[in-house]
């Protein structure tokens, strides 16, 4: 059994920082993608960056050069560092892993943690 388990979100004032922290548990391994994933009051979920097992990365054009996600195999766990947020960053943040099995794809979410950005 997956267990995607966030932590990290809150409430900074614009042009803070703040560092999300996905643990996985259960048959997600390093060889898997992880990644995070943002939804905003009326909006869809949508992709915010994405770590693949051998450590290469995608993100939204909204946030790059300013997220950073990283991933620490040992701990299994994927990490979003935050900075110089904005008002339009403000969303439920979900972590999500996918793991290859048998050539089939399985994606796992977590319950997702609140990331409130105002002063």
């Amino acid at each position: 059994q997956v267990q995607l388990v966030e932590s990290g979100g809150g409430l900074v004032q614009p042009g803070g920082s703040l560092r999300l922290s996905c643990a996985a548990s259960g048959s997600i391994t390093s060889s898997d993608s992880m990644g995070w994933y943002r939804q905003a009051p009326g909006k869809e979920r949508a992709l915010v960056a994405y770590i693949n097992s051998d450590r290469s990365t995608t993100y939204a054009d909204s946030v790059l050069g300013r997220f950073t996600c990283s991933r620490d195999n040992a701990k299994n766990t994927v990490y979003l560092q935050m900075n110089s947020l904005k008002p339009e960053d403000a969303a439920v943040y979900y972590c999500k892993a996918e793991k290859m099995l048998l050539g089939r794809k399985y994606a796992y979410w977590g319950r997702g943690t609140q990331v409130t950005v105002s002063s």
